[in-house]
Parts: C-alpha cells; sequence; structure tokens
C-alpha cells in the first residue's frame, strides 16, 4: 500500500498498448456509469454526478497532499492550477447547482483541452497512484460532461462557444498573473510542457500561444457542430 501511494516510477508508455487499454478501460467505466444513471430517479442522478464530481474533486487534493507528505511539494509545479486540476476544483460546484454557464464553459474547456491531456500524456508513472490520479481525473472530466449532456439534459448553443472563449481568456490572464509572481508555468503560459504535445508544433513562446488563441474559437466550433447537426436535425 506504501509503494502505492508513495513510490514513483517510469513505467507507462503513451502511445502503447498500456495507453490504449487504459483509455478502453476508463471509457467503458464512463458508459457503464451514464447507463447506470439513465435507470435511476432524478434524484439519485443528481446524487451520482454529485459524488462522482466530488471523487474527482478529492483526487486531486490527495494527490497534492502525497506530494506535501513526501517532502517533494513544489510551489511552481504542484498547485492544481493547470487546466485540468482547475476545472477539476469547479466541477463540485457546477455538479451541486448545475449552472447553465458553468456547463457552457466546462463543456468547450473540457472537451479541448482535457482531451489533450488524454490523447498526448505526459504522466509516466504507472499503476500507483499518480498513474491512477491523472487518468481518473482526466477522463473523469470527460466522461462528467458526457454525464451533464445526456443525464440532465444540457446543450450548448452557439453563445456558448464565445461564453467558453471568455471564460478562458480570464483563466489564462490568472495563470500569467499567478505565474509571474511564482514563478511558475502553470497552463504553460511561459513555455511548452516538457512532454511531446500539438503546442510542439506550434513554435517556441509566445507564438504557441498566439496561434492556439487564434485556433480556440474554430476548435471549439468545431465541438459544436455535432450539438448544432443534431438540433437541426431535430427540428
Amino acid at each position: 500500500m506504501k509503494d502505492f501511494f508513495l513510490n514513483d516510477n517510469t513505467d507507462f508508455i503513451p502511445f502503447s498498448s498500456q495507453h490504449l487499454i487504459v483509455i478502453l478501460c476508463f471509457g467503458l467505466f464512463g458508459i457503464l456509469l451514464i447507463q447506470f444513471a439513465k435507470r435511476q430517479t432524478v434524484s439519485r442522478q443528481i446524487l451520482v454526478g454529485n459524488i462522482f464530481a466530488i471523487s474527482i474533486t478529492l483526487s486531486i487534493f490527495l494527490g497534492v497532499f502525497i506530494n506535501i507528505y513526501k517532502g517533494n511539494f513544489d510551489i511552481q509545479k504542484d498547485l492544481p492550477l493547470h487546466l485540468c486540476s482547475f476545472l477539476g476544483l469547479l466541477l463540485p460546484f457546477f455538479s451541486f447547482t448545475r449552472k447553465y454557464v458553468l456547463y457552457e464553459v466546462l463543456l468547450f474547456l473540457i472537451f479541448a483541452g482535457t482531451s489533450q491531456a488524454i490523447i498526448t500524456p505526459d504522466e509516466k508513472n504507472y499503476l500507483n497512484y499518480p498513474f491512477y490520479r491523472y487518468w481518473f481525473m482526466h477522463t473523469g472530466l470527460v466522461i462528467f460532461m458526457f454525464y451533464a449532456t445526456l443525464i440532465y439534459k444540457m446543450r450548448p448553443t452557439f453563445k456558448s462557444v464565445f461564453k467558453a472563449f471568455v471564460g478562458m481568456q480570464i483563466y489564462m490572464l490568472l495563470m500569467f498573473t499567478l505565474n509571474y509572481f511564482l514563478g511558475s508555468n502553470y497552463f504553460f503560459t511561459n513555455r511548452r510542457p516538457e512532454a511531446k504535445t500539438v503546442l510542439d508544433a506550434f513554435g517556441d513562446w509566445p507564438y504557441y500561444v498566439l496561434v492556439v488563441e487564434l485556433m480556440v474559437i474554430p476548435y471549439f466550433l468545431l465541438i459544436y457542430l455535432p450539438f448544432y447537426l443534431s438540433n437541426r436535425k431535430k427540428k
């Protein structure tokens, strides 16, 4: 048990069978969770959603506490301020309130940002707590937005694209400010991630930031397209 929580390793290999199996397992978990929720009453659907959201947030905090306990906590790296961790902290607020504006912002930021962390992971731990925390958090965020869409019956609109863009700018400005004072690199506003990601194709700082800014709305529109086509088909 101690090894599970406290020991690190570098046994995970991205783009391998390990990577595929992890995605398939968590994907299956998401399908089973949503199918289970569909057979429940509305009050139980909300309860299941709340428990799921809280579990994701607790996994993030536990990761921080473990780093503090191990004595290797670094304020420049280990605060839960990267996009996916930050969204994970917001998730219970959305789950308990089910505010539509939170759905609009979270949907696009999670589908656009978290999906990249799943496709190009920077976590090298395998079958220990950091491994499960990473994959439970990232796949959990995506699963939860499918849950909100299919169980809470929420849908984005065309205006949601621009609300999500504004939400992203607010978060980016906050990270720029914190990074300035902490000397950190949350949201990778100061330099690209060390792991290979899609940002590698966009050049060095600040060019990749500008490219991402230009691509955000078209990318959000691409995410919105299936919802638009579905609504049009119904009409």
